[in-house]
């Protein structure tokens, strides 16, 4: 089964077909294992706490809007030591869902219209087919992008090899008396 591969290691599927009048809150705290894959999947030393808070709701007529928070602390790899440097993720969720076959997400590009993006605005909706939508999954998704691509220890830097400046060769010379620089 593929959908099992693809599976989010702290997935949480949540069925939106009735969803309560104030919201249907989710709270998805990894265990170890969990955090082990989390950790393995983003080239982590270690994930110690992974914990998201989630309010999935009934947005329009027959849309979800998915808001919370996921935090995590986690240990990363000095890009320059790769000695350990500890991280605290705390992110904002945010995602609007609508279903496959819904006017309002067809309307744009079918329909001839405009849609206008706002880059600080909230992302265009997605779409999701049936009754559920992993929400662990989505939150999963804003952990990964908030975790620091270069994480550097404090005080550590690449040193570069003297900084007193290279000698000139000929053709950078030559290039500068054609430029008229000095």
């Amino acid at each position: 089964m593929k959908d099992a591969e693809l599976r989010s290691p702290v997935s949480f599927v949540a069925n939106v077909a009735r969803l309560p009048q104030k919201g249907l809150p989710v709270v998805v705290e990894a265990d170890e294992r969990q955090r082990e894959a989390l950790a393995a999947e983003y080239d982590l030393l270690s994930v110690e706490s992974y914990r998201a808070e989630l309010l999935v709701a009934s947005w329009k007529r027959n849309g979800v809007k998915v808001t919370g928070r996921v935090e995590a602390d986690i240990t990363q790899a000095c890009i320059v030591t790769l000695d350990p440097v500890a991280a605290h993720i705390d992110e904002p969720v945010e995602a609007l869902f609508l279903p496959e076959q819904s006017k309002l997400g067809r309307e744009g590009f079918e329909g001839g219209g405009e849609i206008i993006l706002d880059a600080d605005g909230p992302d265009s909706p997605e779409t999701f087919s049936g009754d559920t939508i992993d929400v662990g999954a989505l939150a999963e998704q804003f952990f990964g992008l908030a975790i620091d691509p270069y994480p550097r220890k404090p005080g550590a830097s690449l040193d570069v090899a003297g900084d007193d400046q290279p000698e000139e060769s000929e053709f950078q010379k030559k290039l500068r008396s054609l430029l008229g620089k000095s």
